[in-house]
């Protein structure tokens, strides 16, 4: 029966002839570098087979960049909107802060060459009772501040203060209802009282004659009577006057030059604050 496989080389013989070959081989590609060609040929022909194996590894690579990238792209687009933000409400503050710096210029330079004390308080909110025209200021009697005390704006007489408590006080403006002022025409020294009537846009002078020198444009100021308000503080410009047929007094309108319903920071002025009356036992006492 004849074999149906011829039997080889054993495995060891093969083993050495193998590592012989191997070794001449280096040997030979070592000193002369012939098999150079070969080496190059099989880099070319396997080269597509390393690539497909290479490339889940080289697509995974390049998607985890790409994704870094991009979440590193959102963060800084994120962070340079936030910063942004910050730097428009740091304007605005800026802004904010430069317009009451001008205010309070104004305010401060607004003050006429007398030699009364001032203080500066702020407007922190406004009566809501529609028949009364009233203000809440920041400042109290821990101030010094004392009821009658006149008030003035950037451009003319507010008021005066109404009541005063341990942390805030209230005041009354030029136009409530039940207010009057002691003015002057600044042209011709001419002296009446401003009456409120209620309404922030305008005044009224009563029980002038129909003869009184008055022109539209003429501006009032104070009079200094009373001693409630220090003198040549201005207060309203003359805008109506008519002269009813029939009629004993003109009826003459003003409008006030303080900005009544827009400024934010008063001027406290000291003229004339009441002194506290002593009574007979400490005048005994000091006695």
């Amino acid at each position: 029966m004849q074999t149906l496989f011829l039997q080889g080389p054993s495995v060891t013989l093969r083993m050495i002839i193998l590592v012989v070959v191997s070794t001449v081989l280096m040997t030979i590609d070592h000193r002369w570098n012939h098999l150079e060609i070969v080496r190059s040929t099989l880099s070319h022909l396997l080269y597509p087979l390393q690539y497909t194996i290479d490339l889940p590894i080289r697509l995974y690579d390049w998607t985890e960049k790409t994704l870094s990238t991009q979440k590193t792209l959102l963060d800084e687009n994120k962070a340079l909107l936030d910063q942004q933000l910050q730097s428009r409400v740091s304007l605005q503050k800026l802004d904010i802060l430069e317009k009451e710096n001008s205010r309070l210029r104004e305010l401060l330079s607004a003050t006429p060459k007398v030699k009364e004390k001032v203080l500066i308080a702020e407007i922190l909110t406004v009566d809501a009772n529609p028949y009364r025209q009233l203000i809440i200021l920041n400042k109290s009697a821990t101030d010094g501040v004392y009821p009658g005390q006149p008030i003035i704006d950037a451009e003319g007489v507010m008021g005066q203060v109404k009541y005063v408590n341990s942390l805030s006080s209230t005041a009354i403006l030029i136009t409530d209802a039940s207010h009057a002022i002691p003015v002057q025409i600044n042209r011709t020294g001419l002296r009446s009282i401003a009456f409120g009537t209620g309404q922030s846009g305008f005044l009224e002078l009563r029980h002038i004659t129909h003869s009184a020198d008055l022109k539209i444009g003429d501006k009032l100021i104070t009079s200094g009577l009373g001693g409630t308000f220090p003198p040549n503080y201005p207060v309203a410009i003359i805008t109506n006057i008519d002269r009813p047929a029939g009629e004993a007094f003109a009826i003459v309108r003003a409008e006030p030059l303080a900005l009544l319903d827009r400024s934010r920071e008063v001027l406290l002025v000291w003229h004339n604050p009441p002194v506290t009356k002593v009574t007979s036992d400490e005048k005994t006492d000091d006695q």
